[in-house]
Order: C-alpha cells, then sequence, then structure tokens
C-alpha cells in the first residue's frame, strides 16, 4: 500500500519535521489541526485544515475537533468493501492512509501538579479514538502512535518510497494499542488512587533479566529500577539480585527517617540473609 494522504495532529513536534518534508515531498495530501497545523504551515509546507473537512471549527476549548464521520471515516473505511467506498463517495469523506497522532501528556500532568482541573483537561479524547480507529483498519492504515516510532516511519517512507507492507502496518497497529492502553490505565489509576485493594498497571518496555530464580530459568521485569536505586557496577541484574536489593530496601526503612538523615545506612545482603 502507498501512502497518498495522511492526517498529523500531535502535541509534541520534535522529530516531526523531516517526516512532513518526506511526504510533502512525495505528494502525500496532509490533514491537520491547530498547533501542528501551524507547524506544518511555518515550514513551507502544505496542509488541508481538518475543519474543511467537518465544516465545524475546534470548539469547546478545544475539547472537540476532529470527532466526525468525516474524519472517522476516512480512517475506518475498508478499502476493499464496496459499501464502505461507495459511501465513503457519497458523503466526500477522504482516505486517510496515515495517521499520525500522540495523547495529551496525562501522566507527566499528574507528576507537576495536584490541580484537578489541569489534570481533567489532559484526558485525550479525540486522540484515543483516532489511534485506535487506525490500529483497528491496519490492513489499509498505517498508525504512529508514539514520537519515538518516528524515526521507523521516516526510514519507510524513504527507503520504500512511500510503499508499507501488512506486516509493518500490523506491527505499529500493535505498538498503537499498547500505548493506548497504558494510557487508559494511568487514568483508571488516578481515578481509583484512593481504594487501597485496587490493582491496574501496564508497563512499557519489560527488562529481561541474566536468568529468573535458577540459572536455567529466565526472569523479566516491569517496571523502571532506576527510579527505586542506581546500579553502580557489576553484571546485568538476575531475579535474585532484585529480592536482593527489596530486603535491603526493607531493611533500611526499619532505621527511619531519622536515622537516615544523620548516618548512612547500607546492607550488604545474600539470598535475602542479612551478611555485612
Amino acid at each position: 500500500m502507498k501512502i497518498k494522504s495522511a492526517l498529523i495532529s500531535v502535541f509534541y513536534k520534535d522529530g516531526l519535521e523531516p517526516i512532513v518534508k518526506l511526504l510533502s515531498d512525495q505528494g502525500v495530501t496532509i490533514y491537520s489541526t491547530g498547533g501542528t497545523q501551524s507547524f506544518i504551515e511555518k515550514l513551507g509546507v502544505k496542509v488541508v485544515p481538518v475543519e474543511s473537512l467537518t465544516t465545524y471549527p475546534s470548539i469547546l476549548g478545544g475539547r472537540v475537533k476532529t470527532l466526525h464521520p468525516s474524519v472517522f471515516g476516512g480512517i475506518l473505511g475498508r478499502r476493499d468493501n464496496p459499501d464502505d467506498v461507495k459511501e465513503m463517495e457519497q458523503y466526500k469523506i477522504p482516505v486517510l492512509d496515515l495517521v499520525i497522532v500522540d495523547l495529551y501528556p496525562f501522566e507527566e500532568t499528574v507528576a507537576s501538579t495536584s490541580e484537578e482541573k489541569a489534570i481533567i483537561e489532559k484526558i485525550d479524547i479525540g486522540g484515543p479514538s483516532m489511534i485506535r480507529g487506525a490500529a483497528k483498519n491496519f490492513r489499509d492504515v498505517v498508525v504512529i502512535a508514539a514520537k519515538k516510532d518516528y524515526a521507523e516511519l521516516e526510514t519507510l517512507l524513504r527507503d520504500q518510497n512511500g510503499e508499507t507492507t501488512i506486516e509493518q502496518r500490523k506491527s505499529f497497529a500493535a505498538k498503537a494499542f499498547e500505548v493506548v492502553g497504558h494510557y487508559d490505565v494511568a487514568i483508571a489509576k488516578y481515578f481509583n488512587h484512593e481504594s487501597s485493594l485496587y490493582f491496574l498497571e501496564s508497563s512499557f518496555g519489560p527488562k529481561t533479566m541474566r536468568y529468573g530464580e535458577n540459572p536455567h530459568q529466565t526472569g523479566v521485569f516491569y517496571g523502571d529500577y532506576s527510579k527505586i536505586f542506581n546500579q553502580l557496577h557489576g553484571k546485568e541484574l538476575s531475579y535474585n539480585n532484585l529480592v536482593d536489593v527489596e530486603a535491603a530496601i526493607q531493611l533500611i526503612h526499619e532505621f527511619g527517617i531519622a536515622a537516615h538523615k544523620a548516618n548512612s545506612t547500607f546492607a550488604i545482603i545474600k539470598h535475602t540473609n542479612v551478611c555485612g
């Protein structure tokens, strides 16, 4: 499938410029909204405002911009389904081959403020909907849901002259569903933070351990242990190493905050036993 049209609407613009210019050079029609539209126009690249499709401006303080059949029809329309094609032609819905959309920084906002109004406004509605729609229709649409995938897309556009395979589109779709799933988990955790029994977790980039509980077993860590401790030297950690780290942390905590301020506390642990 060759990309002939693209919808681009992102919060983070860094890394986007080379993709926009490459799409323009390949004759791709670009649709966009708001700040992304202004960004593309400043690059000297022609862009079609989404408002020209929906006949509605961005309304309700930006809460509603892309939620319209002319947008979602272009994303979800099945190119091999005669009825879909007929309806898209009837209602003048443009085909959208590429969707580049990221999400409002909800987790970053929660981490930086306790103001509920600011946090609520960073719950993205249109973004996840477009991402899910494009991922669902991966047979006909390429979806990019995070800026970390820009480099891969740029390489594909350049090396394959805008062509993509079904395997590549499905791979991007899998990543997109992961992005949206993680986003929804973060929102659910925020609204249920007062429930001590509530557990729902999502972790990007699981890290394979050197080995599991025994050398012939595998182990995987979900999370970012660099937020808990710094590994100063040594080999890649194993499952047992992390169990020992947990034992050390629990032991150090027994000394209390006052002791931490007055003295340094350290522990030497081997197989969860204190040995120094």
